[in-house]
């Protein structure tokens, strides 16, 4: 159950987009701003709509994080503390209704980068994490590039642990790092080059994103083996931690039947009965398997995009505005009828009304919802159109009225 959460960018327009399990829109919110992993989260106890927004330039972004409700209002934005920029690579709302996010700070020919905790919605730091404080440039993988600043770390999530510690991901040196909460010390390192456990079979890691603990002994990430390619596909990973032995051994790795190889973004999100889905980043696939690893839900979007994350969640959307409506005559005495409410998620059917004038429209048919727009054909010499929208409850809302063509 559910539908799919993605933000897709390097097409037009961009933004923050819902879809059904067929592929059809819900809600779409365009705007000139790039967005990264949008979801669902709550915030004092309510589902709320959260994402990040800003510009992006070399796999690094410089914006804010907005929070919507279930009416597709803005009720909260959030920017970096310290005089830094908010990075595009993490908005997570904790259970004590705060927030981590991830910032870029160039330190002289090489790029730091971190995490806060802020406090909602005020935006006070709570707590902040450097690499270059805490982890030596020696541990990066990555290679310099002209005169690029170095970006050794490349941080690209932050979570909390089960037990209030922060779990981070440095794409660049392949590893993870649990962070005290009160000192910012490293805890211990998993993968890199100075892994503190040892990595059992099919457990080694490479550039990867979103690595999250699902329980007190598993940790999720996306495995992306590339970029450069190390790999010859990407896989999504399910690792059983033992702190007490120092080993870490694989319970599962999700592969794409088509191989994707991933040199950028992806994540992982664990769903109810043991079934994963899996956003496969640069590639603009996103995928569910069921608990033994089969492929239950696939879907793609348009070639040569992609979206940071993507997510299966559920929603209910009740939008403030009002449904809207267009008129097509299509021949003598014909016309054709459009109904779209976007972002509305209760809608079963809609009502057309129709009549001679605004004052005198009269219900004329009553067809179901049959996607994101829903045309009704009607023969009608009517001169205004109206459409209301149904729900299990009866009448939700109106359109304006128009006039025929």
């Amino acid at each position: 159950p559910g539908y799919v959460f993605i933000a897709p960018k390097k097409i037009e327009p961009e933004g923050p987009l819902i879809l059904d399990n067929r592929g059809r829109p819900v809600w779409f919110h365009p705007q000139t701003l790039g967005a990264t992993d949008f979801r669902v989260q709550r915030y004092h106890g309510r589902k709320v709509l959260t994402w990040w927004e800003g510009h992006s330039a070399f796999g690094i972004g410089s914006g804010h994080y907005v929070i919507y409700n279930s009416a597709y209002r803005r009720i909260a934005v959030l920017r970096a503390g310290n005089g830094l920029a908010g990075d595009e690579h993490e908005f997570t709302i904790t259970a004590r209704n705060t927030a981590l996010i991830t910032f870029y700070d160039q330190r002289g020919d090489t790029m730091d980068s971190g995490f806060q905790e802020l406090a909602i919605p005020s935006g006070r730091v709570l707590f902040q994490w450097s690499a270059l404080a805490h982890v030596p440039v020696s541990e990066s993988y990555a290679q310099r590039s002209g005169s690029q600043p170095f970006d050794y770390f490349h941080i690209n999530s932050v979570a909390l642990g089960p037990d209030g510690k922060y779990l981070i991901s440095g794409r660049n040196t392949h590893a993870l790092y649990e962070i005290n909460r009160r000192t910012g010390a490293i805890v211990w390192r998993l993968g890199g080059k100075l892994s503190d456990l040892a990595l059992g079979p099919g457990t080694e890691f490479n550039w990867q994103h979103d690595a999250r603990w699902r329980s007190r002994t598993t940790i999720s990430l996306f495995d992306n083996g590339a970029n450069p390619a190390v790999a010859k596909q990407s896989r999504a990973l399910l690792l059983r931690i033992d702190l007490r032995a120092r080993q870490v051994r694989l319970l599962h790795a999700y592969v794409h039947p088509e191989d994707l190889l991933s040199g950028s973004q992806g994540n992982v999100q664990m769903l109810r009965k043991g079934h994963a889905f899996v956003g496969w980043g640069q590639n603009p696939w996103f995928t569910e398997f069921d608990a033994d690893g089969n492929v239950v839900f696939d879907g793609h979007f348009a070639k040569g995009a992609d979206s940071y994350r993507a997510y299966r969640l559920t929603w209910h959307g009740r939008p403030r505005t009002r449904p809207a409506i267009g008129v097509q005559t299509i021949g003598l005495g014909r016309v054709m009828v459009y109904a779209s409410w976007n972002g509305a998620t209760d809608v079963r059917q809609w009502q057309v009304l129709a009549g001679s004038s605004s004052v005198t429209l009269k219900p004329v048919r009553i067809a179901a919802r049959t996607g994101f727009e829903t045309k009704v054909e009607l023969k009608s010499g009517a001169k205004v159109f109206a459409v209301k929208a149904l729900g299990t409850s009866g009448a939700e809302a109106t359109s304006k009225t128009v006039q025929a063509p």
